[in-house]
């Protein structure tokens, strides 16, 4: 109970600090890094992902946490719509690559369907204005296992072919998080 309440009360101070992330009109900063997508190693850059339309930048806690792999999953199962509305998702979070080979191709969450960035050291997360809880706590994932890296508050971008913010959607529960970065991509294209 005791690690439930630390974690709800960790992301009720993260998401209270999304207003001081990137907003419309910024400039989104690029980023090269190592990469998950169906269980193997990749590089990922975002400049070259802006290249094929916009992208879906979407930063989360933890692999395998309760909302974290609600919206995951939530991502997946759009992930069709996401792409007829010609865009491409990302997801970032402070978890080691190895840790994000297995939540890439776990079938109930990411299904293989889009890579998760693996930002360490939390620059990427930084870059972007989001608060980064660099403290080292154990906790249990969905799975049994420990997790221990630091946290990312929710947050999604969604980031046009020049590098702008078209728009910054936090402060919502997980599938509502990305139901509503749809709805910025299929206003942005006009495809429904």
């Amino acid at each position: 109970m005791k690690q439930y309440i630390a974690g709800w009360m960790l992301g009720a101070v993260l998401a209270g600090n999304a207003a001081a992330a990137l907003q419309e009109g910024d400039k989104a900063p690029d980023f090269q890094a190592q990469a998950a997508l169906s269980g193997k190693a990749v590089s990922y850059a975002l400049g070259e992902a802006r290249k094929r339309g916009p992208v879906v930048v979407y930063f989360f806690p933890t692999s395998y946490g309760g909302g974290c792999s609600v919206q995951a999953h939530a991502f997946s199962q759009h992930y069709e719509k996401f792409t007829a509305a010609g865009a491409n998702i990302v997801g970032v979070t402070l978890d080691s690559l190895e840790r994000l080979q297995d939540f890439s191709a776990d079938p109930d969450y990411c299904a293989g369907k889009f890579p998760v960035v693996s930002d360490a050291n939390g620059a990427i997360s930084r870059a972007y204005q989001l608060k980064v809880d660099s403290q080292q706590t154990t906790r249990k994932d969905r799975r049994g296992h420990d997790a221990t890296s630091p946290r990312v508050e929710r947050t999604t971008f969604v980031v046009g072919t020049d590098g702008q913010v078209l728009a910054t959607v936090g402060d919502l529960a997980p599938e509502q998080n990305v139901l509503q970065a749809l709805a910025k991509v299929q206003a942005i294209s006009g495809v429904r």
